[in-house]
């Protein structure tokens, strides 16, 4: 059994969604290897949601593909350590380099509709992300940058900004919810 399928087993589920999609990651690593994109239908993605000092603002950056602002996050591609993928992504994609997880379990857990689209000049087909998130803190005066080949911005928002600014509303359940884990220091 995987690492990740082993901390999933053990998440306590925060609502009734989470326990529905926390019982479909595990059927789905049932029928088949789920920690890189061979699945076509379904496989790991790990995010991060950045949060600065204060509690009040999120790193958030404007993905190219998506054409919307979101949290920062990617593919397991393989690593079976969802906290190390996170962590990652978070340094690729705006080059942050101090930070500092709030938690060791993942703060959500949902699985997440992707829509065909083309990357890297590449079909990709229509597949659901196995999502699980990370509440990292941050000092929003450190300096970030672009990673060009997925994102055109890299700010920190207000959980308001947020939830106004993203073009994804199948997302905004995720976010609210990182938003409320937050602001009740649920973590």
């Amino acid at each position: 059994m995987s690492k990740t399928i082993e901390m999933i087993k053990n998440y306590v589920p925060y609502n009734e969604q989470e326990a529905e999609d926390k019982q479909f990651f595990i059927d789905c690593e049932k029928k088949d290897q789920i920690l890189t994109r061979d699945n076509q239908l379904c496989h790991l993605t790990s995010s991060a949601f950045v949060i600065n000092k204060e509690h009040t603002k999120v790193l958030c950056v404007f993905h190219k593909i998506y054409n919307s602002w979101s949290w920062v996050g990617g593919h397991a591609d393989g690593d079976d350590d969802m906290m190390f993928v996170a962590q990652k992504e978070v340094k690729e994609e705006t080059s942050l380099k101090h930070f500092k997880p709030l938690s060791e379990m993942p703060i959500t857990l949902e699985s997440l509709a992707v829509k065909s689209h083309i990357r890297r000049g590449k079909f990709v087909p229509a597949h659901v992300h196995l999502n699980v998130t990370y509440l990292f803190e941050a000092d929003e005066k450190e300096t970030t940058h672009i990673e060009a080949d997925e994102n055109s911005a890299v700010a920190w928002l207000t959980f308001d900004e947020l939830l106004e600014r993203s073009t994804e509303p199948h997302m905004l359940p995720a976010y609210k919810k990182c938003i409320e884990r937050v602001q009740n220091n649920d973590f």
